[in-house]
């Protein structure tokens, strides 16, 4: 098996590592030299020509790039390059409606698109995600050998047509700033409660078989126990702004999503009074996502350019 990766960034680079450590050939390109992947077994390149040359037709190109203009330009870029049953997979965060317009038209070309929602972090990217798809059942049979191989136990999903991946993965996102929020208004809870407690202590027993177990609680645990004084970290926190697509979608489409939406307000709300709410989901953001503390310019601009078509 092998498999082209355009964008070897936080989730790039760890499934090129993936493959490399499963025995998948992984042709590579990135805006950057990556010696250290290189010498892991990635066979770097600097052209699209050279990278399309070094893969066997049909190729399988995922494409792990931020969402937005710079998808069209690079699929514009590698276009000439590719051959009818060429494969291309978008592993990142795009609206769905961006991807469908992709895949509209990329098939008149012949070349197949899928939406491959992947989540699971650096950790799932490095040692096996969870992949979200959507496509045409012709396309996604291609590449499913490989998806399978790079995820977990049932961490793999053909979820419906073009689009459906990426949705699913929206909502999924979603699900998470709810749980987020809750877990961050909980941190708080117990901090200004009338105990002296230890709170990392507290999030180990939660991992335990507790209703409320989860790999968020178990990042939370974590950061307590890394960070000596919870004050230390900035309340300010960031997002590209996909979970703000789902509440228009939701208004748009008069379904009530309370506990998501008030999760998006209170992002709003970090940025202007700290609360130990949003250190502790700065803290867990940090943990799955290496998402940054504080302001951060490109973070913002992203939120702004991510998405292209109008709800």
């Amino acid at each position: 098996m092998e498999i082209g990766i355009i964008g070897l960034g936080k989730m790039g680079g760890n499934i090129s590592l993936q493959c490399i450590d499963k025995d998948i050939i992984v042709v590579g390109k990135d805006i950057k030299e990556r010696p250290d992947l290189e010498q892991k077994g990635v066979i770097m390149t600097t052209e699209y020509g050279e990278f399309t040359n070094n893969l066997q037709q049909p190729r399988i190109i995922f494409l792990s790039l931020p969402a937005g203009n710079t998808i069209d330009n690079v699929i514009e870029e590698l276009l000439s390059y590719l051959d009818k049953g060429d494969v291309l997979l978008d592993g990142g965060n795009s609206y769905y409606k961006d991807f469908q317009r992709r895949y509209s038209e990329l098939k008149n070309k012949k070349i197949h698109f899928i939406d491959c929602g992947t989540s699971g972090g650096w950790e799932g990217a490095r040692y096996g995600a969870c992949f979200m798809v959507g496509g045409d059942k012709e396309a996604v049979k291609i590449c499913e050998p490989i998806l399978r191989t790079l995820s977990v136990e049932n961490g793999y999903l053909h979820c419906g047509p073009s689009g459906s991946g990426h949705y699913v993965k929206l909502v999924h996102n979603g699900i998470e700033f709810g749980m987020l929020q809750a877990i961050g208004e909980g941190i708080e809870l117990l901090r200004k409660g009338e105990f002296d407690l230890n709170l990392a202590d507290i999030f180990k027993m939660y991992s335990n078989v507790s209703v409320i177990r989860s790999w968020l609680v178990e990042l939370m645990e974590q950061a307590l126990n890394e960070q000596e004084h919870l004050e230390d970290i900035p309340a300010y926190v960031e997002d590209t702004g996909e979970v703000n697509w789902l509440v228009q979608e939701a208004i748009n489409k008069e379904i009530p999503i309370p506990v998501i939406t008030q999760s998006i307000i209170e992002l709003f709300k970090s940025r202007e009074k700290p609360k130990d709410t949003y250190r502790a989901i700065a803290m867990m953001r940090h943990g799955f996502g290496g998402h940054p503390y504080g302001k951060n310019e490109y973070v913002s601009k992203e939120r702004k350019t991510s998405r292209i078509k109008k709800i």
